[in-house]
């Protein structure tokens, strides 16, 4: 067996592997899961003193017993397949409501509820009469029908564009989500302004892009927060995040995979048949060998381990908020009990205008006045990530996440500009609120407030996403170019593969990229 030993002369020993898979976030251990259940000898690199990247469950509040998934925590993209091809003992759990968007009309607090029986009713109070929700029902029965044709492709070989658009078969659909920008479908199909910024925002989440932007970046992430499952549903991880990551972790173990923390890759050479990599630890540095390695990192991180010339960078657009609460806050719009309204998706400043504002503003280079974000509430829908004592007294946590921050806004002083953000941000979600979020906040053993905010730079120092960006890089169709390869793994390298978000295909927990690279190691 491998060891972490060296030779008694003080050189590096020079292991001999099937598959190193470099980075042990959840792509790379899917990609170690599968390589060692085929028989393959398998080593997972992770610098970190545990695995699981971005998806991991923390106790970020000292002295408070609540495991909070801390960075990723909805779980849509994950095929059941890689579930049950692992055998992973991981579940979720549907959401009783889908989203709550407060707003004032006519001097009214009122809002917007969808979810359950009373979607309609909701619809019909906002907008005086049924129209909106006729048009919202027709809108997302064409996107579940693409949902239901697109996603199984995913854990495919790349198909080509005419090939995917022949499997969507819907000249409409195809136009609206992969030709046209968003917004055009946006202002063609709804007229009220909060409903057309309800549906933007899955547009928007982790991407810094108009509603009409010529690129269509925003049409990509629309499409990767629509198909997810073949319906489109985020659920709540059962356990939080890191039980995701450590079944995958058990999974690869129980294989044969062997997964080492602390252990850091610095350096891949290849000649497209035998790679080095070279590995730093506590016990110094080492060489392993292999036939093929998988990164489970950014473009940026495999370019800087080969010596190549790195991309240019990417940049996130997100502020990410973790809050633990004594209690739920009251809200202004007394018609919705607050177990209701956070049970979902909580809208903050997202109708249409706002959101075209705060785009304009954060590409002018400021803070958006009225920050746009979105929240979520784990607890209501799985209590077991606090601890028995909290969740008898009723605590709850709270996940928010903003958008349009590009990282740009906090290069000058990643710090003032965090509080100063937060600041607002808190104050735009206190408008809907009759309490402050501030006095609902815990406390942690040190008696500071259970709240902590993190930019794309923190993101980027805590994780290594370049410029902050949870996809490491704009998403892609999910279709074959002339640079994508068979699986969209693929790089100049033959025996180099990326199994990170940045693969074609790639970005939020999906498990896809590892799927497909261990799909491609195999020659499937």
């Amino acid at each position: 067996m491998p060891t972490d030993e060296t030779h008694a002369a003080g050189k590096p020993a020079h292991d001999r592997y099937d598959a190193v898979i470099v980075g042990g976030g959840h792509n790379g251990l899917v990609a170690a899961a599968y390589l060692a259940r085929a028989g393959q000898s398998v080593l997972v690199l992770e610098r970190l003193g545990n695995t699981g990247g971005a998806a991991v469950s923390t106790r970020p509040f000292d002295g408070v017993d609540a495991r909070l998934s801390r960075y990723s925590y909805l779980v849509s993209l994950l095929p059941s397949k890689i579930v049950r091809d692992l055998g992973l003992d991981f579940a979720v759990r549907k959401r009783t409501v889908s989203s709550y968007t407060p707003v004032v009309r006519g001097g009214r607090a009122t809002g917007l509820l969808i979810g359950g029986d009373g979607t309609r009713a909701s619809f019909a109070d906002l907008t005086g009469d049924e129209r909106e929700y006729d048009a919202w029902q027709r809108f997302y029965a064409m996107t579940q029908r693409v949902a239901e044709r697109v996603f199984p492709t995913l854990t495919e070989p790349l198909p080509a564009r005419d090939g995917l658009r022949a499997r969507i078969d819907d000249a409409d659909a195809w136009r609206t989500l992969f030709e046209e920008p968003i917004g055009v479908a946006v202002e063609e199909r709804f007229t009220d302004d909060l409903v057309r910024g309800v549906v933007l925002t899955d547009a928007l989440i982790g991407t810094f892009a108009d509603a009409h932007d010529p690129s269509l970046l925003q049409n990509r992430c629309f499409l990767y927060h629509v198909i997810g499952g073949g319906t489109g549903d985020w659920d709540v991880p059962v356990g939080g995040m890191g039980a995701l990551t450590d079944a995958l972790a058990g999974a690869a173990r129980a294989a044969g995979a062997e997964i080492r923390v602390l252990h850091e890759a610095t350096r891949i050479d290849t000649d497209g048949t035998r790679a080095e990599v070279t590995v730093r630890s506590p016990g110094g540095e080492r060489v392993v060998a292999a036939r093929r390695v998988l990164v489970n990192a950014s473009p940026q991180a495999l370019a800087a381990l080969l010596g190549e010339e790195r991309p240019a960078p990417a940049e996130g657009a997100q502020l990410k908020v973790n809050m633990l609460l004594t209690r739920l806050p009251k809200l202004r719009d007394h018609a919705v009990d607050p177990h209701r309204a956070f049970a979902g998706t909580f809208h903050i400043a997202e109708g249409y205008t706002q959101l075209a504002d705060a785009y304009r503003e954060a590409a002018a280079g400021r803070l958006p006045a009225a920050p746009p974000s979105e929240i979520y509430c784990h607890s209501l829908t799985d209590p077991s990530i606090l601890g028995p004592e909290l969740a008898a007294r009723g605590y709850q946590t709270l996940t928010l996440f903003g958008l349009h921050t590009p990282a740009r806004l906090f290069a000058a002083d990643n710090a003032a500009a965090r509080a100063a953000l937060l600041e607002a941000t808190l104050a735009e979600l206190d408008s809907h609120l009759e309490e402050p979020i501030a006095d609902c906040l815990a406390l942690d053993g040190n008696g500071e407030p259970c709240i902590e905010a993190k930019t794309p730079l923190d993101l980027e120092q805590d994780l290594r996403l370049p410029g902050g960006h949870i996809f490491h890089r704009d998403l892609s169709f999910p279709y074959a170019t002339e640079d994508t390869g068979r699986w969209g793994v693929e790089t100049a390298h033959a025996n180099v593969l990326l199994c990170g978000a940045g693969a074609v295909r790639g970005g939020g927990v999906s498990g896809v990229p590892g799927h497909n690279a261990a799909m491609a190691a195999l020659g499937r």
